[in-house]
């Protein structure tokens, strides 16, 4: 009786092992990652941002926008109608307030109800100009329409009217003797809230 030979056993492939397998994927992630970072950096380096995001220059970037620091900016023109006014009589000539009020208001101003000075002010031989802060670009503008020799200066305290205070305006006209019921020197054909041309003012202190 013949004995049968065993059979050759075949040779086990081994598995790769979990790690090796998982270090070659942390790799090719590495490598992906690599390649994204790449392309994002390399768009031109164009600065956005996202709805309501300020620049420096004080532009607002749009979604995806850029910014361009040789773009010109502007700004609005100064308006006659952007702040009141108020005209006190200090030349002791009735009606003389008033009816400065009426000219400025024809030119386009806000203008408020004239009034006279306080009790035991002094008339003015000179017509002044005074604003509160924030005014005085108005200030040189009124003085202007007025013909330029005039006093120009902040705001008194107390405020020498009547009522002892401008309301609304932040300008106040001291009327006097020079300019009390006679035309506006300085009306060159503008008014109805166009600007006014500068002209030379006298400015106290």
């Amino acid at each position: 009786m013949s004995q049968q030979k065993p059979g050759a056993r075949r040779p086990s492939l081994s598995s790769p092992s979990t790690g090796t397998l998982g270090a070659a994927v942390a790799v090719v992630a590495l490598v992906l990652g690599f390649l994204i970072l790449r392309d994002v950096r390399g768009d031109g380096g164009a600065a956005t941002g996202p709805v309501g995001t300020a620049d420096p220059s004080g532009v607002t970037v749009a979604p995806g926008g850029t910014v361009d620091p040789a773009a010109p900016t502007t700004t609005s023109p100064f308006s006659i109608n952007g702040f009141k006014i108020q005209v006190a009589n200090a030349s002791g000539l009735a009606g003389s307030a008033g009816d400065m009020t009426t000219k400025l208001q024809d030119q386009g101003y806000v203008v408020q109800v004239a009034m006279n000075v306080a009790a035991g002010t002094a008339k003015r031989a000179k017509t002044g100009v005074f604003y509160l802060a924030g005014c005085e670009a108005a200030s040189q503008n009124v003085a202007a329409i007025l013909g330029g020799n005039v006093e120009v200066a902040a705001m008194p305290q107390p405020i020498p009217v009547e009522t002892g205070t401008v309301g609304e305006a932040c300008i106040l006209i001291l009327l006097g003797t020079d300019l009390a019921n006679k035309p506006l020197v300085g009306v060159v054909g503008y008014g109805n809230g166009a600007v006014a041309t500068t002209t030379t003012t006298t400015v106290a202190g």
